[in-house]
């Protein structure tokens, strides 16, 4: 759920940037990059968290192995 989250995100801010951009109004536009960014980063942090659980599994599935 998280990344359609974070892609809404993104979305939503680019619509915001491209309609301050259009509009010339630089807080709309600021607000849009920040929403972009935050979606970002929140991405960035979902897929660390994935990659750090798809190591635990498999760090386990090892010990398991060398316990048998």
């Amino acid at each position: 759920m998280g990344d359609l989250s974070n892609k809404a995100q993104e979305l939503a801010g680019k619509v915001k940037e491209k309609a301050g951009d259009l509009t010339g109004n630089e807080r709309l536009k600021g607000e849009g990059q920040a929403d972009r960014g935050g979606a970002k980063v929140k991405q960035a942090a979902a897929d660390v968290r994935d990659a750090m659980t798809g190591v635990a599994d498999r760090l386990k599935g090892a010990l398991k192995r060398n316990d048998d």
